[in-house]
């Protein structure tokens, strides 16, 4: 690296046969302008600099199979050469045939929420998993470039080239071009645990494909106007289920439950309207039922995506809610480990007569999780609301609760670069909430023991039963800034100004998390023996003596990180709302610290980096980067 620090590139800096050397060669930084000649290109891809998002133009990716060495000259021939006219032409980078040009499309896309901080050791894994969903073959997607956006989230330009055939024009029929946006918009491609949701952001019609978008083979109407079709569709068919539940829910306030038309409105609109639209009135049917006290027929509370288990299910899956069997206990009730017939291991959480929750909390949970889906939240797989019984079956999470671990009485104790790992992916799946779900949701019970951790240690949010929709605009279009209601929640992770106003905000669950990251440092409970932990812990932060207060069984740790990390704890248990930092802050300061650990405990800590890693080399831990390295 050394040989290029302090170099100036002009427009006669000969940089053809050195570029190799500058890519992946650790260089921090570069200063000055960037606006180049022409005649020089510059890639520094691999870099540390590529974290800066304003060099994305040096930085674009070689996306290179390496099984292909036939395709791995292509970058580095055809950069210096032009496809001949018309100038719609682009090389492909991976095809199988060097320099094979070819008019691509242009797609901007988005992953919401994504599982990790540094995307580059999940390129490759990434191609996989778009080009599986778009059913096209690997060579065709190249990932132009990608940049962090606040969220964080990350945006990504794609190109899309046509499948290699001889003797054709290299360009897609407008058949396939409606396919592939088709998939996009309907949002088709799968799910994905470490990419999490997407969006698309942008799908240009440009060259070739501008002269032809007015029209389509199979139809004779453009992308916009199918696009526009497909909405008003949709649209029209929530405003009808929305017209009839309404309708149907006025007709119930004067009769009895089992005369009452909703449960056939309900049943009959789901079968011939959109999942959009017969899980609205689901959710309507649902919401009724609390307000009259009595219930409808399961058919009209069924909700898209949550199967609806049978309680016989429930007695087979948990050999009759045998003692062995169960795996927690907690005001909602009992939990019990399930075995169903497919051998889905899954969580029973059985409500038990008088419990703290009833049934608003039961719907509250089923409503919210069918629709929010992150890898730091747990997913919710059905329920069962039959013969007087309420049960909630999750995904089954192995390692059980985070308060579980930070016990003296765990046999395994967490490394600080796990804890760490923690409070990240808690704090993105809070995030996500407040930031991603639509309306945004307040969870308003986070602590240790609603965070829960699957086999690799991944920490999920779980128990949404006391969560509450944030405000939503009011007539004149002004969103208020808080949701006034009755307080709810556990001591000692209470947001004291929630407490004493019994106004709700997304700050109260920056401060709920805040005590759970003070758990995480230190191994106490948010209350015990009557001593307060934020109060404990602020007074000797105050006094110095900070170390005082960390868990010994933790290990080692990088000290600088550990103070970082109670600076932030801090800040966000101030009794003062606004003094409090945002949750989009508070990830982006975790993000900081854990970009700080060293590369090794990075490692020992998330499984899934490791495993990426093994096909992309890492940055030596050696190398100058933007943040300084904690050293043990």
């Amino acid at each position: 690296m050394k040989a290029w620090l302090g170099i100036c590139l002009g427009s006669q800096t000969d940089l053809h046969q050195g570029s190799k050397a500058i890519s992946s060669d650790n260089i921090p930084d570069i200063t000055g302008t960037t606006s180049l000649s022409p005649n020089v290109t510059v890639w520094l891809q691999g870099n540390p600099l590529c974290l800066n998002s304003s060099l994305s133009q040096f930085c674009g990716l070689e996306n290179v199979d390496k099984n292909n060495s036939q395709s791995s000259t292509n970058t580095s021939v055809c950069l210096a050469q032009q496809c001949a006219p018309p100038y719609e032409y682009l090389y492909s980078p991976t095809s199988p045939v060097a320099c094979f040009c070819a008019a691509p499309l242009f797609v901007g896309y988005r992953l919401k929420s994504p599982g990790f901080i540094d995307f580059r050791p999940y390129i490759s894994t990434f191609e996989e998993y778009m080009t599986s969903g778009l059913h096209l073959f690997l060579y065709q997607l190249h990932i132009d470039s990608f940049e962090w956006e606040v969220g964080p989230r990350l945006g990504m330009n794609l190109k899309l080239f046509p499948v290699y055939a001889e003797n054709s024009n290299n360009i897609f029929n407008m058949s396939e071009v409606h396919r592939i946006f088709g998939i996009f918009t309907s949002l088709q491609i799968p799910g994905d645990d470490l990419f999490g949701p997407y969006e698309l952001i942008s799908f240009p019609l440009l060259g070739f494909y501008k002269d032809e978008s007015a029209g389509s083979p199979s139809s004779g109407l453009s992308i916009g106007a199918l696009a526009g079709i497909v909405l008003g569709t949709i649209a029209g068919a929530v405003t009808l289920s929305a017209v009839v539940t309404l309708l149907t829910l006025r007709a119930c306030q004067f009769g009895q439950a089992d005369a009452c038309p909703i449960t056939k409105a309900s049943a009959w609109l789901g079968q011939y309207l959109s999942p959009i639209s017969a899980n609205a009135v689901g959710q309507a049917s649902a919401k009724f039922e609390v307000a009259h006290g009595w219930k409808l027929s399961k058919s009209s509370i069924k909700i898209d995506g949550m199967k609806d288990f049978t309680f016989g299910e429930m007695v087979m899956a948990t050999n009759n809610f045998n003692s062995s069997t169960e795996v927690g206990e907690g005001g909602y009730g009992k939990v019990y480990k399930g075995v169903l017939a497919d051998g889905t291991v899954v969580a029973i959480k059985r409500a038990q007569e008088g419990s703290l929750q009833g049934e608003t909390e039961f719907l509250t949970e089923i409503e919210l999780l069918s629709r929010v889906h992150h890898r730091n939240l747990v997913s919710l797989i059905g329920y069962c609301d039959e013969e007087s019984e309420q049960m909630l079956i999750y995904e089954f999470m192995s390692n059980g609760s985070l308060r579980d671990h930070l016990s003296a009485k765990s046999k395994e104790p967490l490394s600080f670069a796990m804890r760490l790992r923690m409070a990240l992916g808690s704090a993105k799946g809070i995030l996500y909430l407040h930031t991603e779900a639509d309306p945004p949701i307040f969870h308003r019970d986070i602590k240790a023991s609603n965070i829960l951790l699957d086999s690799k240690y991944t920490p999920k949010v779980a128990d949404f039963g006391l969560s509450r929709l944030a405000p939503v605009p009011d007539i004149e279009g002004e969103v208020p800034a808080h949701v006034s209601t009755v307080v709810k929640g556990t001591p000692g992770y209470l947001d004291p100004e929630y407490f004493l106003t019994r106004k709700l905000t997304d700050k109260s669950d920056v401060y709920s998390l805040g005590v759970v990251f003070l758990e995480l440092l230190t191994g106490m409970q948010a209350i015990s023996h009557g001593k307060n932990i934020v109060r404990e812990v602020n007074a000797k932060y105050q006094s110095g003596m900070i170390f005082s207060v960390i868990d010994g069984r933790m290990g080692s740790y990088p000290s600088e990180c550990v103070v970082k990390f109670f600076t932030l704890a801090l800040k966000c248990c101030q009794e003062e709302t606004d003094a409090r930092p945002s949750m989009a802050e508070v990830v982006r300061e975790l993000d900081s610290i854990w970009l700080m650990m060293p590369d090794s405990d990075i490692r020992s800590a998330d499984p899934m980096i490791t495993n990426a890693e093994k096909e992309v080399t890492p940055p030596s831990s050696s190398s100058t980067v933007k943040h300084p390295l904690c050293v043990i």
